[in-house]
């Protein structure tokens, strides 16, 4: 038997636009000779699809595609995610499910049983878990359908729940299996993928074929990297990061085994390529095209702007830069020297007169008062309002270049420099950041070396640094990466030597700050942990503030 895996970039309610791409999916398969294709987790309609489902003609048009997809399946069976109705009164409406499509038929349907509710997951909300589990007979092979989380409470040293769904399907003996996916990209998840994977087929000794998505949906990113495993164990294939690929395989040669094909896995790379595609992917599905961000001379903007000119061409990237009396030559001749290396347009308009009118409208009021970050905050929304003007007159969306560590504890203005369509480095530490600006100039000097090592500061008042409100990153970003992706708490990490200090205030700043991060933009997706749907604090807690 030969076995295509689809794994493709699918666009959220574009039926007509997935549907396209899986029927071009079954030809290229049918060329190669294949006598089964298989796609993602709830293919026909994209994931994750959240309230979508709670729309009739939403679940009409999924069904509408696997008609379409069943009346293409002679010659080839297709294997493809989707919603269905659940016919008992009971319960709730939905299964997410996996069809099993020949010669015109539905041969199969296995529901998912497992239903996730955890990060950034919130399927049991709409999903009845499977109460039932039997493989498909296909060409003489018994097939054990699975859709993702149900093969991941295996191989945990604390599973989540009280079931594994291929243990109840083990009893029929079946050959191999294929497990239909959505599994969201983050820079270790591709390596937790395989050891999921492995610990299945070591349970079980048979093969698996895993099909994952590719590409992002607005802050959710995929990665791809679909996996074939032999009964031995060995990464029998991994197919692309970060790529749309059809690829056949001859299931004697995986039952065989005795080959390793596993990628490597560099986390600034990956990191990287994730927000490339987040970027790209996030304009391409909402039909933007031009991009327009601040840039200062500092690493954070630096850094997005690279991004952004991978991902759209540089012809589709305009900037501002936006010097105040308090921002220093150099800063200036930076950015100045890193639009020119990019090929993009960059515009110069100085903030200082428009600081100075709301000086004096506001002088007044202020009189009597000493400059404090109130001032600070007027150039942010000063530089902010021109930004969004720029977006409005010319329809380029401006990007946000907040990163994670300022994000974390506040460090940044709300409607000022935290305006935004998107978050590019929302979910990267200021370290890693730097890590980032390296790698991009790993072929040769991109970002000008001066953005790279000169201290970093907002330069919103004269010789300021981030020093001067903030620990340093270095200090900053492990005590930060402790709590918020480990969920450490304060005894914890005073245990592991961090100062207690340093300790209560950082946890303050995180907590008392989360009303700024509920009103930023969607944050690209590259951690454990970032903010937004897999983080739910509230905002009037008082624990740790």
């Amino acid at each position: 038997m030969r076995i295509a895996l689809a794994q493709l970039d699918y666009h959220i309610g574009n039926f007509e636009g997935n549907l396209a791409k899986m029927l071009a999916a079954v030809e290229t398969a049918k060329s190669q000779g294949a006598d089964l294709i298989c796609f993602g987790e709830l293919a026909v309609c994209g994931y994750p699809p959240r309230d979508f489902l709670e729309f009739d003609d939403f679940i009409l048009q999924s069904q509408a595609s696997v008609d379409a997809l069943k009346a293409v399946s002679h010659g080839i069976a297709i294997v493809v995610g989707a919603p269905t109705r659940n016919p008992v009164v009971a319960g709730k409406d939905l299964f997410n499910s996996a069809y099993f499509l020949s010669e015109g038929e539905v041969l199969g349907v296995q529901h998912k049983a497992l239903l996730p509710t955890y990060d950034i997951f919130d399927e049991y909300r709409y999903f009845e878990p499977a109460t039932e589990f039997k493989p498909i007979l296909f060409k003489g092979k018994k097939i054990a359908l699975s859709v993702c989380e149900d093969i991941w409470n295996v191989g945990n040293e604390n599973p989540l729940y009280v079931i594994s769904p291929l243990d109840e399907m083990m009893p029929h003996k079946p050959d191999f299996i294929l497990n239909l996916s959505a599994s969201p990209f983050d820079y270790a998840h591709a390596a937790l993928r395989i050891q999921i994977v492995r610990a299945n087929v070591e349970r079980y000794g048979i093969p698996m074929f895993y099909t994952n998505h590719t590409g992002a949906q607005t802050d959710i990113i995929f990665d791809g990297g679909s996996i074939i495993m032999s009964p031995d164990g060995q990464v029998f294939d991994e197919m692309p990061y970060f790529e749309e690929s059809v690829k056949v395989y001859d299931l004697d040669e995986v039952l065989r085994g005795g080959r390793s094909a596993e990628q490597p896995k560099n986390k600034v790379q990956l990191i990287h390529d994730a927000l490339v595609i987040g970027i790209g992917d996030y304009f391409r599905k909402l039909g933007f095209k031009k991009a327009i961000l601040g840039l200062s001379g500092g690493i954070d903007s630096a850094v997005t702007v690279v991004l952004a000119a991978k991902a759209l061409g540089p012809e589709n990237v305009r900037v501002l830069l936006m010097p105040s009396q308090f921002s220093s030559g150099h800063s200036v001749d930076d950015a100045r020297q890193l639009a020119e290396n990019l090929g993009i347009t960059y515009d110069i308009v100085a903030i200082k007169p428009m600081y100075e009118a709301f000086e004096a409208a506001l002088k007044t009021q202020f009189e009597g008062q000493p400059f404090n970050v109130t001032e600070e905050n007027i150039q942010a929304r000063v530089r902010g309002t021109l930004l969004m003007a720029m977006s409005n007159k010319f329809g380029n969306i401006l990007l946000n270049t907040t990163n994670k560590s300022e994000m974390s504890v506040g460090y940044g203005t709300l409607y000022g420099d935290m305006c935004g369509g998107i978050s590019v480095l929302g979910d990267v530490y200021k370290t890693e950041v730097y890590e980032l600006a390296n790698y991009l100039n790993k072929d040769g000097e991109v970002i000008p070396q001066n953005s790279i090592v000169k201290p970093p500061s907002a330069e919103l008042h004269p010789g300021q640094k981030d020093t001067d409100s903030l620990p340093p990153y270095e200090v900053l970003d492990p005590l930060l990466f402790q709590y918020i992706e480990c969920r450490q708490g304060p005894r914890e990490l005073i245990a592991m030597g961090f100062d207690e200090a340093l300790v209560k205030r950082v946890l303050r700043m995180v907590n008392i700050n989360e009303f700024k991060r509920e009103q930023a933009a969607p944050v690209l997706r590259v951690s454990s942990k970032g903010f937004g749907m897999g983080r739910r604090m509230p905002i009037v807690g008082k624990y740790l503030s």
